[in-house]
Formats: C-alpha cells, sequence, structure tokens
C-alpha cells in the first residue's frame, strides 16, 4: 500500500488555478522531494496534502480517503511541517512538543502519560533535551527548527510532509537538518514528502522528485533522471552543469561561456520558463 497516492488532484485559489490534474503516489520510507521554479505550485499542493486546502480530485493517506477523515485523524497520519511556522517565542521547547499530541488528546484536551513519553521521546532524538526549559525565542535557527521537527515526530504520524525545512538556514544548518531527518526517517519507518529549493540539496537527499511548473508535473524520477541541464534550462530559464556523485547529483551554477553552450543544446530559440508561460504572472501562486 502506498503511504499517499494523489489521483487527479487539482487546485484553486480564487480565480487562479494554481495546482493541475496531479496524479502520483509516494511508497511507504520514500523520500519525495518536489522541485519547481517560484509559483509552480508547491507550498500549494503540500498544503493540501496536509489539510489545509480544498481541492478537487482525491488524495488518500495510507489508503484512506483524506476527504472523509476528521482534522484530528488526518493529523493522526500526515505531519506537516509549513515553511514559516509560528513558533511562540515566550514558550518553553518542552511545552511545544508536548503540542504535537494534540491530535492525540482526549474529550478533555489533558495530557495522558503516553503523550509526555511521546514528548520525551522526540527531545531526546532531537538532542533537546537541554534545551527542553528554554524559550523558543532564546533559539538559534538551527535549534528552533529542531525543535520543529520534534513536535512533529511528537505527533507520530507516519506521513512527514515539509515545506522547504531548510528555509533561512545557512549551509551547515540546512545539511544538519536534513541528514537528521534522513536518520529518523530510515530509524523509525517515515515517509518524507518534502519541498525544497536548493536542487543540490534535493538531488542529494531524494529518493525521488516531482518537478512542478506551472502546476503540472513535468516530469518525475531519480534526482539523475529528472536533474539535466537541459531540463533545468527549460523550467528555471538557469544555465548550469549537473554533477554526479555516489549520492546523487549536484547542480552548480554555470557562467556565461556554459550559458551559451546549454543554450544552444536546448534549441536555437530560447523560450521562457515553463512557468513563466503557463501562469498568470499577477497570480501571486506559491
Amino acid at each position: 500500500m502506498s503511504a499517499l497516492e494523489l489521483s487527479g488532484v487539482s487546485i484553486a485559489l480564487g480565480a487562479n488555478v494554481v495546482v493541475r490534474d496531479v496524479s502520483e503516489s509516494v511508497e511507504e520510507g520514500e523520500w519525495v522531494v518536489v522541485i519547481g521554479p517560484n509559483g509552480a505550485g508547491k507550498t500549494t499542493l503540500l498544503r493540501a496534502i496536509g489539510g489545509l486546502l480544498a481541492y478537487d480530485g482525491e488524495i488518500k493517506v495510507g489508503g484512506e480517503d483524506a476527504a472523509r477523515l476528521r482534522r484530528d485523524d488526518l493529523a493522526r497520519r500526515v505531519a506537516f511541517l509549513p515553511q514559516a511556522p509560528v513558533v511562540p517565542e515566550d514558550m518553553s521547547v518542552a511545552d511545544y512538543v508536548l503540542l504535537g499530541r494534540t491530535p492525540h488528546l482526549g474529550w478533555f484536551g489533558r495530557e495522558r502519560a503516553d503523550d509526555v513519553a511521546a514528548a520525551v521521546l522526540a527531545l531526546e532524538r532531537l538532542d533537546l533535551v537541554p534545551y527542553a526549559r528554554r524559550r523558543l525565542g532564546s533559539l538559534s535557527g538551527g535549534e528552533r527548527q529542531r525543535a520543529v521537527l520534534a513536535r512533529a515526530l511528537a505527533q507520530d504520524a507516519p506521513l512527514l510532509v515539509l515545506d522547504e525545512p531548510t528555509a533561512a538556514l545557512d549551509v551547515g544548518r540546512q545539511q544538519q537538518v536534513l541528514e537528521l531527518v534522513d536518520r529518523l526517517r530510515a530509524a523509525h519507518g517515515l515517509t518524507v514528502l518534502s519541498a525544497m529549493h536548493e536542487l543540490t540539496l534535493a538531488g542529494q537527499f531524494a529518493d525521488r522528485l516531482l518537478l512542478l511548473d506551472g502546476g503540472a508535473v513535468v516530469a518525475s524520477g531519480a534526482p539523475s533522471d529528472v536533474l539535466t541541464t537541459e531540463r533545468v534550462a527549460r523550467h528555471y530559464g538557469a544555465s548550469v552543469r549537473v554533477v554526479a556523485d555516489e549520492h546523487g547529483v549536484v547542480v552548480v551554477p554555470a557562467r556565461a561561456e556554459m550559458a551559451a553552450e546549454v543554450s544552444g543544446r536546448a534549441g536555437s530559440e530560447w523560450q521562457a520558463p515553463e512557468s513563466a508561460r503557463s501562469r498568470d504572472p499577477r497570480s501571486g501562486a506559491p
């Protein structure tokens, strides 16, 4: 059984159709990264999977129709981390992580012993026990991101959906966060679906990539198959070199000499990226 199945999913924000007829699946234990230029619909798609946006089509989580699940039932199956989560600066790390247990609370909304145990385990997994009494506002960006991940782990959902998990982090913190997610996935059987802006990070950590442009899937497959110089030129309007290594692929920006070569391979008449030609530039679609 697939961890996540999308069938003909389309999403409109006002009069703008932002996601168009997406049909894909994510297998249990897999890490799939959604990539694409700005405005391609990455965040919109992930927000719909997290139960935050209405959609047409069908989304199944663990074989269950997400549209038929109550919010707390969906939250027990999907832990969604937005790109810019609201973090109450005066709250302690321990109390914030315990909020991840909200979908599991009973009628009176009081934490039980197993809820506290799950929160403590999440703190331990992310090496946050020494920070448990610290206020969130006193943490560095990397420490805060670990606290956000700990809250998601305390939620105890098998599917982790991450929207730009390394946004606003420096290169070292980016690598640490993604290595941590990968270790947690391997150790605890998590399935991960994330959106990423950095193509090299996507190419290094993903089992599979989905390339969105203009709200539609234009490529799906292994990083080495999806990330080619021609495809990056076509959909991002960028000239790059793609280098394979033992972990995946590295995408390196190319200077003017390389740009001319890439342009020649992509076609004698350069066209704007698909995203710029297939959506209303005034829509501001995520």
